[in-house]
């Protein structure tokens, strides 16, 4: 029994140890979300070229340039971004994930969630917009966008950024905004 407790004990510690590197990238310029979240879009058009209609059209996009996420059986995931109403930075936003299910490991990712129509965008900037588990998310890639489309008026993209995430697991993402120069 205590060799069984003392592996489990050995796992829990690689495993937050994975998170520690996975969460910390190196990040030039966390003191400004912005400037970040721009570079991030550079990457998701670099990596598929086609969303750039995404960007152009949407009524607005929230932008989470790093999302750690880490699980052994119960997930979680979180990250701060910058969200955008036509092109135009106009508040903080912040992403939270509870999975559950056959999952283990540490990655970071980054994501962006497209608001189709003026309301959708609208319900994103209450600040208690929620993502069902029945929403995907399109990986990044050449030619992705193509046939992606809006579910609900939103659209999800994502590119990783490191880490190793072995997982079935069902999960919705809840959002939370403030608008730049309010403090709460």
């Amino acid at each position: 029994m205590n060799a069984l407790v003392h592996n489990g004990r050995v796992v829990i510690v690689l495993c937050a140890l994975a998170l520690v590197v996975v969460a910390s990238p190196a990040r030039p310029h966390a003191d400004d979300p912005v400037k970040e979240a721009r570079e991030t879009i550079t990457v998701f058009k670099k990596a598929d070229p086609g969303i750039s209609k995404f960007f152009e059209e949407a009524a607005g996009y929230a932008v989470f340039s790093t999302v750690a996420k880490g699980a052994i059986g119960v997930g979680g995931a979180g990250g701060s971004g910058v969200l955008f109403e036509r092109g135009q930075a106009i508040g903080k936003a912040s992403l939270a994930q509870v999975t559950v299910g056959l999952q283990f490991g540490g990655q970071a990712y980054s994501e962006v969630v497209f608001f189709e129509t003026a309301a959708a965008l609208t319900d994103f900037r209450k600040g208690s917009f929620a993502l069902a588990a029945q929403v995907s998310a399109v990986a990044a890639a050449a030619g992705a966008s193509a046939n992606a489309k809006y579910a609900n008026g939103v659209a999800v993209f994502t590119v990783a950024k490191g880490g190793l995430m072995y997982e079935a697991s069902v999960g919705g993402q809840k959002f939370g905004y403030e608008p730049f120069g309010t403090k709460k």
